[in-house]
């Protein structure tokens, strides 16, 4: 008797070895070739504008049927404002130096040999987001360019819109001859958890998780496959008595302008216990007349009953809206010992005119990246320098602090003999 064969395979698995078998032949791609790529998606992106919008209105009018958040409803929303910038960063991806095969110094240096290193890819890396439909091009953009193949999988409310642009991905990948394989998309509609897909470990190298932390902690905890957690918001300020109140205004104004993910919104404000109480209120009605809420610790409450009492499990936890909470501290010793035990430590600022806490506050806070009389504003697309960021990362693990494209390659030794034996 025979029994027909059952094709068990989840849609993550097969997904996941056609993305491993593109990366073999990605991997060893000319540099000229990735960017003529990367250009490419600029270009269909781009004449698949009206698509697009249509699928991304789909995605909303369903999710407004099924009462999703205004958050996530924000972070779905596309617009041609938001998928030109994203057209830009890709332009601009295909435009710079390529990342790759960038030789180095080895400190490895065995007798009758020359040691060397160099930037190779990583291989096969899943994005997992949430909402964001046009995070999935820069992630692949940035993907391809250091000859990694990607693996999408999107939050079901943008299932029209990620399916879209993906489509476009894909049609630009083929047209100039890589494998159909280097941008794969794995939607709720093949079967198959999320599980499945980031237990591939023997196809998979990385998993970046991007969006809410429930979604972060959801990934590290199921995940066999190394994972690059992303963060955003929960970043402190210290206001120091060192500091004037239009300093700390304007640090705070400017971080919550790279909507719609603030990923170093300035949400917890930490005071020296000594400042004077009309600057309190001074900066508490200028941010309100902004559109902010503004909540405070019990002390600061009981002495502005105008303030709204922050939770105690508020002050490790983002807002991810507009909404900015204070807290009464001792000294800068106080400020950092708070900020290294509940900030989510990428992005921590200082308000102060004084050297030397600037330079303790530098070197004390366990974060991934400090600023000193500045905002923390994150720009995926910075007008200076030679990068282009996906996000932040607050782990002490692969890569640390922004997410670039070197964030995605893995160093190669290679050790040259001189034929002496």
């Amino acid at each position: 008797m025979t029994v027909a064969a059952v094709d068990d395979c989840p849609e993550p698995m097969k997904s996941a070895k056609r993305a491993f078998h593109a990366s073999l032949k990605l991997g060893t791609t000319k540099g000229v070739d990735r960017s003529r790529a990367v250009l490419a998606m600029a270009q269909a992106l781009e004449q698949a504008f009206d698509d697009i919008l249509e699928a991304n209105t789909l995605d909303l009018e369903a999710s407004r049927e099924m009462a999703v958040p205004e958050l996530i409803l924000d972070w779905l929303k596309l617009t041609p404002s938001r998928l030109e910038t994203t057209v830009e960063i890709l332009q601009r991806l295909g435009e710079i130096s390529d990342p790759l095969r960038r030789v180095r110094n080895a400190d490895y240096q065995p007798e009758d040999s020359q040691s060397y290193s160099q930037l190779m890819p990583l291989g096969v890396i899943a994005f997992i987001y949430e909402a964001f439909p046009d995070l999935g091009a820069i992630a692949a953009g940035l993907c391809i360019k250091t000859g990694n193949s990607i693996i999408l999988k999107g939050s079901t409310e943008a299932s029209h819109s990620n399916a879209a642009i993906a489509e476009a991905l894909q049609n630009a990948i083929v047209e100039v001859g890589l494998p159909a394989g280097c941008v794969e998309l794995v939607t709720t509609e093949h079967g198959g958890s999320l599980r499945d897909l980031i237990t591939q470990d023997q196809y998979i190298n990385l998993v970046i998780p991007y969006g809410r932390s429930s979604l972060i902690q959801q990934v590290v905890r199921q995940a066999t496959c190394p994972v690059l957690k992303s963060a955003m918001g929960n970043c402190y300020l210290y206001w120091s008595l060192n500091s004037s109140l239009e300093i700390v205004r304007w640090m705070i104004l400017d971080s919550h302008e790279s909507e719609p993910d603030p990923v170093n919104a300035i949400e917890k404000v930490l005071i020296h216990r000594q400042a004077m109480p009309s600057s309190l209120a001074v900066l508490w009605n200028s941010l309100k007349e902004k559109g902010f809420e503004i909540k405070g610790d019990a002390e600061l409450v009981e002495a502005f009953p105008q303030l709204q009492l922050a939770k105690d499990n508020e002050w490790g936890n983002p807002y991810l809206t507009k909404t900015v909470a204070f807290k009464l501290v001792d000294s800068l010793d106080s400020a950092i010992a708070w900020i290294n035990q509940y900030s989510s430590g990428h992005a921590d600022s200082i308000a102060t005119e004084s050297y030397q806490e600037s330079r303790q506050f530098a070197l004390g806070v366990n974060s991934a990246a400090t600023y000193i009389n500045t905002s923390p504003r994150f720009s995926r697309n910075p007008s200076r320098g030679d990068s282009v960021f996906l996000g932040m990362s607050n782990q002490k693990g692969h890569r640390r602090g922004f997410i670039s494209l070197e964030t995605l390659t893995t160093l190669k030794h290679i050790i040259q003999g001189n034929g002496r034996f």
